[in-house]
């Protein structure tokens, strides 16, 4: 980082999305953080390099609690949170708590081609039915425990970018993908939000999302031309739009 740019108070907090960890975000980080914004990327626990704690009692409040962890030990005093696909239910979860426990603390939320969830709903609620039953179906094969992951072609990746994801995908904890997650939906509405729509390819699982976020009101809506994993496929022009949505909600 440039020792002459000054670090915003307002940080960038990172949270992946399935079968993925903090290092899908290696690309950004650099930009993001080379810009003089202070950003912190979560693992979850396990998936990526903590897929060696996997184990039955994960659920979204283990989730959560990671996010809200990171922000506590960090003492960031102000956050755009940015939640990619399945952490779209993360970072809803993270709102609410927050919103209750440290109002003001949440600058904006940020859902990258993310799941966007009515209150009660889990994350498998906007999935079609034999999407549903085929994950059930491949975790149940698996043990029980997790999902195994897709081959990131479904993301829209090719060639040297697809190898790179394909090598560092991990298991992701299965019981999260049925659990509801219960919220103040009011609460969650009173923040900024922003939804980065990336449509080529789009990812089937996330039109749901897509339409709720242009029908409700309140939301601001990026497109993007690239597809599921734009931190991996399209970098430079991800880091810059955060950037710019950083300094819309930022107090330097």
């Amino acid at each position: 980082m440039s020792a002459s740019l000054p670090l915003s108070e307002t940080a960038i907090v990172l949270v992946h999305g399935a079968w993925h960890g903090g290092w899908c975000w290696q690309r950004v980080l650099p930009l993001l953080q080379g810009a003089g914004v202070r950003t912190h990327a979560v693992t979850l626990t396990g998936c990526g390099e903590r897929a060696h704690l996997l184990g039955p009692g994960i659920g979204l409040d283990t989730h959560i609690q990671d996010v809200v962890g990171l922000i506590e030990a960090e003492e960031l005093p102000r956050v755009v949170l940015v939640g990619h696909s399945y952490a779209g239910m993360v970072i809803t979860g993270v709102a609410d708590r927050l919103q209750r426990e440290r109002p003001g603390l949440l600058a904006r939320l940020v859902y990258l081609d993310a799941s966007v969830p009515l209150p009660g709903e889990s994350w498998s609620s906007a999935h079609a039915e034999d999407i549903r039953r085929a994950r059930v179906a491949a975790a149940r094969a698996a043990g029980g425990l997790s999902m195994p992951a897709p081959d990131a072609s479904a993301f829209g990746l090719a060639g040297a970018d697809r190898d790179w994801v394909n090598r560092r995908q991990t298991p992701q904890p299965f019981k999260v993908y049925q659990q509801a997650l219960p919220f103040d939906a009011a609460a969650v509405a009173a923040l900024p939000r922003t939804f980065i729509d990336c449509h080529q390819p789009a990812l089937p699982t996330i039109d749901v999302s897509r339409r709720r976020v242009r029908e409700q009101a309140g939301w601001q809506v990026f497109e993007m031309a690239t597809g599921h994993d734009p931190m991996v496929s399209a970098p430079r022009e991800l880091a810059q739009l955060l950037l710019a949505i950083h300094h819309q909600s930022s107090r330097v």
